[in-house]
C-alpha cells in the first residue's frame, strides 16, 4: 500500500471530520427546529457525498482502491449492567445503516463492532456522539415532566404453575424504566429514518447530476455504490465471528405507545449538538 496514497486519504478524511464538526458547532447555536432539521440533513448529506466520492475514486483509481479497504472498529457503548444499553446500541446501529456499515453487537450490549470503510465509521461516530447525548437528555426531560404517569405498558408475563404455566399479555402501570426504554427506542428509530432519507436524497442528487452530464468514466455512481456494498458484505462475512441475532427489545421489557410517541417526537426535533464538536482521536482496529 502506497504511503503517499495513505496520507492523501487521511488528509481527506480529516477535512470531512472538520466540516462535520463545524456543523455540530453551528447546530449548538440554534434553537430553531427547522434549522436543526437542516443541520441534521446537511451532516448526513455531507457524509454521503464523501462516501460517494470515495466509491467512485476506488472504482476508477487502482491507487485509491489499494489505499482504502474495509476494516473493523470496536466502539464502546457503556459499562456492563447499565440500564438502557440496548437503546444506545439501537441508536448507533440506525446511524451506521445510513452510512453503509454493518455491525455486530456484544451479548451484553456494552460495545459494537463496526465493519466498513474508515471514513464511514468516523462519520457514524461523529453523529452518534451528538445524538446519544440528545437522546438521554430528551428522555430525562420526559421522565421529569411526569408525562408517563397514568399510562400503561403491555408486558408478557408467565401465569399459572407447573403444567399450567403459560404466557400472557398484561397491562401494567408504566414504570419510569419502561418509559425510558420505549422513549429511547422510538427516538433511535426516528433518527434512523431521518438519516436514511437524507442519504437517499444525496444519492439521488448525485445520480441526477451524473445523468445530466456526459460522463466518460466507466461505470456509474450506482454501480460504484453497489460494488462498495458488496465489498463490505464480503469483508463482513470473512471477518465476523458473531453468532445469533441481536434484538433491540424483548417481549418482557414492556411496550408503551405513549412513551414511544414521545420518543418519536423528540427524534423529529433532534439536532446535531450539544454533542462533542470533535471526534475521539483514537482509531481502534481489531485484528481478526
Amino acid at each position: 500500500m502506497s504511503g503517499d496514497a495513505d496520507n492523501l486519504w487521511d488528509m481527506r478524511d480529516d477535512k470531512l471530520l472538520t466540516r462535520i464538526a463545524g456543523l455540530l458547532r453551528q447546530a449548538e447555536g440554534t434553537d430553531n427546529e427547522h434549522e436543526s432539521e437542516a443541520f441534521m440533513a446537511a451532516a448526513q448529506r455531507l457524509a454521503t457525498a464523501s462516501s460517494i466520492d470515495l466509491a467512485l475514486a476506488r472504482a476508477h483509481d487502482p491507487a485509491a482502491r489499494a489505499a482504502t479497504v474495509p476494516l473493523t472498529r470496536q466502539i464502546t457503548i457503556g459499562e456492563a449492567g447499565k440500564r438502557g444499553l440496548k437503546t444506545y446500541v439501537q441508536l448507533f446501529v440506525q446511524i451506521a445503516r445510513a452510512n453503509d456499515l454493518t455491525c455486530d453487537v456484544a451479548s451484553n450490549s456494552t460495545y459494537v463492532i463496526a465493519y466498513g470503510f474508515e471514513a464511514d465509521i468516523d462519520a457514524t461516530e461523529a453523529l452518534y456522539s451528538s445524538l446519544v447525548i440528545q437522546m438521554v437528555a430528551a428522555s430525562d426531560a420526559y421522565l421529569k415532566s411526569g408525562g408517563y404517569k397514568g399510562q400503561t405498558a403491555r408486558q408478557v408475563v408467565t401465569v399459572g404453575s407447573g403444567y399450567f404455566r403459560r404466557k400472557a399479555v398484561e397491562e401494567k402501570p408504566l414504570s419510569p424504566i419502561t418509559a425510558r426504554l420505549n422513549f429511547q427506542s422510538a427516538f433511535a428509530e426516528r433518527i434512523g429514518r431521518r438519516l436514511q432519507e437524507a442519504r437517499d436524497e444525496q444519492r439521488a442528487e448525485a445520480m441526477s447530476v451524473e445523468s445530466a452530464v456526459a460522463d466518460e468514466r466507466s461505470g456509474s455512481t450506482a454501480l460504484a455504490l453497489r460494488n462498495k456494498e458488496l465489498e463490505v458484505k464480503d469483508f463482513y462475512s470473512q471477518a465476523t465471528t458473531a453468532r445469533g441475532t441481536w434484538r433491540p427489545t424483548s417481549a418482557r421489557s414492556g411496550y408503551s405507545s405513549a412513551a414511544r410517541q414521545a420518543g418519536d417526537r423528540a427524534g423529529r426535533r433532534a439536532r446535531l449538538g450539544p454533542g462533542e464538536p470533535t471526534l475521539p482521536s483514537g482509531r481502534r482496529r481489531i485484528d481478526r
